[in-house]
């Protein structure tokens, strides 16, 4: 019943932004610490941040610190992942998590000249 759709992502050209969000159901979403990851192919899924369950405490990995916003809306049971001054190295699907073991889609994202 755990549900997570991932959406938002596309082509983009270096320095370029996105705004990606995840629609979440089937769980207590407000009671839920939210993740983004990200996974290469080829390489194994890597953490991009989180958010505490009222948005007030979040965390970042280096590579995003800076230029990745983790925001979320409860009233909407949505999580967004708001990226800026995007590389080539960002190219990779990126996936929401909240609840053990369960994940989207994931929603591509591509970074090129």
């Amino acid at each position: 019943q755990v549900q997570l759709v991932e959406s938002g992502g596309g082509s983009v050209q270096p320095g370029g932004s996105l705004r990606l969000s995840c629609a979440a159901s089937g769980f207590s979403f407000s009671t839920t610490t939210m993740r983004w990851y990200r996974q290469a192919p080829g390489k194994e899924r890597e953490f991009i941040a989180d958010i505490s369950t009222g948005g007030l405490l979040t965390e970042y990995a280096d590579f995003a610190r800076g230029r990745f916003t983790i925001s979320r809306d409860n009233t909407k049971n949505a999580v967004y992942l708001q990226m800026n001054n995007l590389s080539p190295e960002d190219t990779a699907v990126y996936y929401c998590n909240g609840p053990v073991d369960y994940w989207g889609q994931g929603t591509q994202v591509t970074v090129s000249s």
